[in-house]
């Protein structure tokens, strides 16, 4: 009788607390955190390609490392490869939990369309205006803003698919576009090559374009993001620590899959590994993105996301150092806009009056951050006074 009764007890608060409202309210501040950390660690990569004489980059575009590239100099490129992937996933994610907000309201299907694709536009005018000139290109270019902006242009149209489908075409993109073939376009008149470059075969021949983030291995990445976003949103508020183990699991295991796929040297490497040299190891495609490439970055990514919720448990992310990064990843696409211009210090076409080592270097980049989290500060200030006029920003 005392076994049934509890029991029943038992089957009674299961119940009540199935009926309980799902708390949905407030911002996701491991997300903040997460992205926050990655565009700290973009902008160092930014600013040592200012102002670094020797600087890596192009992986894959380059079959092998850059020779003159020490294993600190390697290491100082390498820790960036967790940024454009953080970056194009989380836009997934900010997009599903968005829209799954404006449909809450009752905010009509046309109305959220609209507002994507004028988002989507206004990022590849600012890739075109603002993004391209900073990095002194003599050409436009196509970049991870722009590849973004097409990502939304994409889902204003695709989100009407269920999510199943999203996800198992984002996973049949990743695994499997190192062997798409796009030799039907020709690459011997202009709009064939553009086309080419922009879809999946990234390079920097025949200006005025330059294309570095090919959409279609993008934009299953950032499926996989409005996957996570679709399934975060319907997710109750108070039982998020309870995803800090199993991102913590997921990201070790991709970055043991990471080691895994290299050793094997064969699929899902883009550049093969000739040696056993540690940067030999690490050099792995990033344009476009490898399977080993992604392995590694976005279980990097998911250790950020753990190690978000860990702060959050503990209400650290708004004290200090920590309120910074937060606040930095409230902020991104100003953060991004604003750290290019202020990290380059001279007009485009201008060349470093002198070139600093690597110490210096990493004074300036933290210098640099404190003027960023005033700046990224006065903004948030600024957007809610005028939310209108700098939502798309």
């Amino acid at each position: 009788m005392v076994e049934g009764a509890q029991g029943l007890n038992s089957s009674i608060q299961i119940a009540q607390a199935m009926e309980r409202p799902v708390k949905q309210a407030g911002r996701l501040h491991f997300i903040d955190f997460a992205r926050g950390l990655v565009m700290m660690i973009m902008a160092w990569d930014h600013v040592s390609g200012f102002w670094m004489q020797v600087h890596g980059g192009l992986e894959g575009i380059y079959p092998a490392r850059n020779p003159a590239l020490d294993l600190t100099l390697f290491l100082a490129r390498f820790v960036s490869h967790w940024c454009a992937p953080t970056f194009v996933f989380l836009s997934g994610v900010s997009l599903a939990l968005s829209i799954r907000k404006r449909l809450s309201r009752g905010d009509p299907q046309r109305d959220i369309t609209l507002h994507i694709i004028k988002r989507g536009l206004l990022l590849l005018l600012f890739e075109a205006l603002l993004v391209s000139p900073a990095f002194d290109l003599p050409y436009l270019y196509f970049g991870v803003i722009a590849t973004i902006g097409v990502g939304l242009i994409i889902f204003s149209v695709g989100r009407r698919l269920p999510t199943s489908v999203i996800l198992a075409v984002s996973l049949i993109i990743i695994l499997n576009h190192q062997w798409l073939d796009l030799s039907f376009i020709p690459m011997d008149v202009a709009w064939g090559h553009y086309l080419r470059r922009i879809l999946h075969e990234p390079g920097f021949t025949w200006p005025p374009y330059f294309a570095l983030y090919p959409i279609i291995p993008w934009i299953g990445v950032m499926g996989l993001g409005w996957t996570s976003g679709t399934l975060l949103h319907g997710f109750d508020r108070e039982k998020l620590p309870r995803l800090k183990l199993p991102l913590a699991a997921t990201g070790f295991a991709s970055i043991a899959l990471f080691f895994l796929v290299r050793w094997t040297n064969g699929y899902g490497n883009l550049v093969r590994r000739w040696s056993g040299d540690i940067m030999d190891w690490l050099y792995v495609s990033k344009y476009p993105p490898s399977i080993a490439f992604l392995l590694w970055s976005l279980g990097g990514m998911c250790l950020f996301l753990a190690l978000g919720i860990f702060i959050e448990e503990r209400s650290w992310s708004r004290k200090s150092v920590l309120g910074a990064v937060d606040t930095f990843g409230r902020t991104p696409l100003f953060f991004y806009l604003t750290h290019l211009w202020l990290y380059r210090l001279r007009l485009p076409r201008v060349l470093p009056p002198f070139y600093l080592d690597l110490v210096q270097t990493l004074a300036f980049w933290a210098v640099g951050l404190v003027v960023l989290w005033v700046l990224c500060s006065r903004y948030l200030r600024l957007k809610r006074k005028y939310p209108r006029f700098l939502r798309y920003i």
